[in-house]
């Protein structure tokens, strides 16, 4: 397994990892085989999405905050009761496929490591089993 350190600037943020994926990947020299990528945090998750525009992650964010405001009178004394409901619907961890030595991805997808309740000091493991 190896661990990916992510540092995030803001309190809500989409960062682009797909390079990071891919070099771990190559490292490894797996032709064949899974690519697994968990967040071990409560308040942030991955997902898959276009990595083309830029307004995408803008757009995404802007949703969740719509649905999902900080200020909502939650019982969670912390005061980041969002950045757990966001993180809970993202999901901490994503499967890929490696075919060829490379990743699998859709023409426009890119892996993002998605921060709630930043900025933070962060970590994605990253775990390649072999077909």
């Amino acid at each position: 397994m190896e661990k990916l350190n992510i540092k995030t600037d803001n309190r809500i943020e989409l960062i682009d990892i797909t390079d990071k994926i891919e070099a771990i990947i190559n490292k490894s020299k797996v032709k064949e085989g899974i690519c697994i990528v968990f967040v071990p945090h409560t308040t942030a998750g991955i997902t898959i999405n276009e990595n083309a525009d830029p307004s995408v992650r803008k757009d995404i964010l802007k949703e969740l905050n719509k649905i999902i405001p900080f200020e909502d009178n939650y019982s969670h004394s912390e005061g980041n009761a969002a950045a757990h409901i966001k993180a809970s619907l993202l999901g901490a961890s994503i499967n890929l496929i490696i075919e060829g030595g490379a990743l699998k991805l859709g023409t426009w997808q890119g892996i993002y490591f998605c921060e709630f309740d930043g900025p933070r000091q962060r970590e994605a493991w990253v775990k390649i089993m072999e077909a």
